[in-house]
C-alpha cells in the first residue's frame, strides 16, 4: 500500500534496510552494491531502492534529515511495509577527544533534546537504545576491519548551527557526538516491535573547527557503509 511519502506496494521493501539521511547516498549504494536494484519509490525525492547484496534481498531509503523526517519515514516502514531491521547511516560531529575525522561511531544509545518522545505519554524521560543483535554484529565487523570507532551515546538534535561550547554538558556526560535522526529511530523500533541501529562516520568536530576532505570523507563514508552492509547481511535469512 502506497503513503503519501512512499509509493512502494507492500511486498516491495525487503525486511532489512539501509537508512542514509542523503537520498543520493541511496542512489549510489544501490547502484554499487546492489545487484538487480529496483527503485520502489521516489516521493518528494527520497529515493528507495531494493536489490540483492551477496545473495540476500536488501533495501536502502534516503529519510532526510532531522527527528520529524525520521520518525515518518521510519514510522511507515515498519508499520505499513513490515520492515524488520532498520539500520541507518550517516555523519555527526565529534564531541569526543578520542574521535578523529573519519572514525566510526556505533550508537548503543541516543539522548535527544527534542519532545519526539512526548507522543507515548511516559512518566519518565525515555532511554532509547540500539538492538543489541545488530549492535553486536556490527562490532564484530568493525574490528575484523580493524577500524577505530568507538561504541557509545550520541545525541540527537534539532540544532545544527550552536554558539560555541553550548554541547559541553553533553560531553561532560560521555556523549560522543551529534547527530539529527536517531533518536526518532530507536524510539519508533522500540514502539514498533522492529530492531535499529545507527552508524555515523565523524565528518566534522565542530570545537576543533575541522571537517573532512572529499577525499577522507569518501573513505570514511565507504567504511560505514560496508559495516552496515555486512551487518545487513548477517541479519537477514535468505
Amino acid at each position: 500500500m502506497a503513503t503519501p511519502h512512499n509509493n512502494a506496494e507492500r511486498g516491495d521493501i525487503a525486511k532489512t534496510i539501509l537508512l542514509p539521511g542523503d537520498p543520493l547516498r541511496a542512489k549510489y549504494i544501490a547502484e554499487t552494491y546492489f545487484e538487480d536494484a529496483i527503485q520502489f519509490t521516489d516521493v518528494r525525492g527520497m529515493y528507495g531502492y531494493t536489490g540483492t547484496y551477496k545473495g540476500k534481498e536488501l533495501s536502502v531509503m534516503g529519510t532526510g534529515m532531522g527527528c520529524a523526517s525520521m520518525g515518518i519515514y521510519s514510522y511507515e516502514l515498519i508499520h505499513m511495509y513490515g520492515v524488520e531491521n532498520l539500520i541507518r547511516i550517516g555523519s555527526c560531529g565529534g564531541f569526543s577527544e578520542e574521535l578523529e575525522l573519519g572514525d566510526l561511531v556505533i550508537a548503543m544509545g541516543a539522548c535527544s533534546d527534542t519532545n519526539y518522545a512526548n507522543q507515548y505519554g511516559l512518566p519518565g524521560n525515555y532511554a532509547a537504545t540500539a538492538s543489541f543483535d545488530l549492535l553486536r554484529e556490527a562490532v564484530a565487523e568493525a574490528e575484523a576491519r580493524e577500524l577505530h570507532f568507538a561504541v557509545g551515546n550520541v545525541l540527537s538534535t534539532d540544532v545544527f548551527y550552536r554558539k560555541p561550547g553550548a554541547t559541553k554538558p553533553w560531553e561532560d556526560m560521555g556523549v560522543l557526538a551529534a547527530e539529527m535522526e536517531s533518536f526518532a529511530l530507536y524510539c519508533n523500533a522500540a514502539a514498533g516491535g522492529a530492531k535499529a541501529l545507527c552508524l555515523l562516520t565523524v565528518a566534522g568536530l565542530p570545537e576543533a573547527k575541522e571537517q573532512m576532505s572529499s577525499e577522507q570523507r569518501e573513505t570514511g563514508m565507504t567504511n560505514m557503509i560496508e559495516v552496515a552492509l555486512e551487518t545487513a547481511w548477517e541479519v537477514t535469512e535468505e
